[in-house]
């Protein structure tokens, strides 16, 4: 929606962004693909082709988030439509409704072995010369690759902050648990190691929530790209840290933490996913290592 929003025409809009926003429809972002490494945006291999009045669209994208719900209408694709340009003015992104001939959905896939089927699970899709209207690009021919960039900024903050309500959930959890479960004649609460991760995971929450709250000040007051830093740290920091609390979590469970009787081994393989999703921890470290150089560099210039 926030794509649509900031870079679809009035007609786009006026077809898909107001029936998502009235809850009509729902939609997905098709990028990651199966046969390269998408953490290299430049790598997608999916083509995007013009032909009179039509782009032609052939590939194969997998882990496409939301593609499963019944009510996914629309895919924006992210492809090549000009493999001769300069590496990030190759790729586009184009509306592709779902019942456009040649798009099959092959099948769902799993992450750690769940479906993720209560918000629509993530879809393995194939796409053999779908034809869709020019009019359905977003954009120009070649900004693909910095409308992705705009589009990610908002969707890391917002798995971090998804992120700092589950650790919260996984404390309370945590707290109940320990001071339920009896060991050694006496409740765990009372072992000092129990103590020490229900503290540790205070403290690491709040880090993250100020960390989180600085991010958003500041995509409110300078901009996306004034916030980069800041986008990178918390996509960096928040999910590794929740995976340690859900772990605590889950240790504090006993083997009824690993199981379906409580959410939380659903929960660490949500948190362990993110440190792929939107691009993964080392690619986040050295894009933010190179700008903390670069100062330097200059110094030396």
């Amino acid at each position: 929606m926030e794509l649509l929003a900031q870079f679809g025409t009035d007609r786009q809009r006026e077809k898909y962004l107001e029936p998502l926003l009235d809850g009509r429809i729902r939609s997905a972002f098709a990028m990651t693909e199966p046969d390269v490494a998408s953490s290299d945006a430049t790598n997608i291999a999916t083509s995007i082709v013009r032909d009179g009045d039509e782009y032609v669209v052939n590939g194969r994208k997998w882990f496409i988030t939301g593609a499963m719900n019944p009510g996914c209408a629309v895919f924006i694709v992210m492809g090549k439509t000009d493999p001769s340009a300069p590496s990030h003015r190759r790729q586009s992104m184009i509306l592709v409704p779902r019942d456009t001939p040649g798009l099959t959905v092959r099948r769902g896939m799993t992450v750690f072995g769940y479906d993720d089927a209560d918000h629509g699970g993530h879809a393995e899709m194939i796409f053999e010369d779908v034809r869709v209207p020019a009019d359905h690009l977003i954009g120009e021919e070649g900004g693909g690759f910095a409308i992705a960039q705009a589009r990610l900024g908002p969707g890391r903050i917002h798995h971090c902050m998804r992120l700092i309500g589950i650790a919260e959930r996984a404390v309370e959890m945590m707290c109940r648990r320990a001071l339920d479960r009896t060991a050694f004649g006496k409740p765990i609460a009372q072992q000092g190691v129990v103590q020490d991760w229900i503290a540790e995971s205070r403290v690491r929450i709040e880090q993250l929530r100020l960390l989180v709250l600085k991010t958003a000040w500041l995509m409110d007051t300078v901009g996306n790209r004034g916030a980069h830093t800041e986008i990178q740290a918390i996509k960096i920091a928040t999910p590794a840290t929740v995976e340690w609390i859900l772990d605590k979590a889950i240790q504090t469970h006993g083997a009824g933490g690993l199981s379906q009787d409580f959410p939380l081994a659903a929960m660490w393989a949500g948190a362990r996913s993110l440190r792929f999703a939107d691009g993964p921890d080392e690619v986040h470290k050295r894009s933010l290592a190179y700008r903390e150089l670069r100062t330097y560099m200059e110094d030396r210039a």
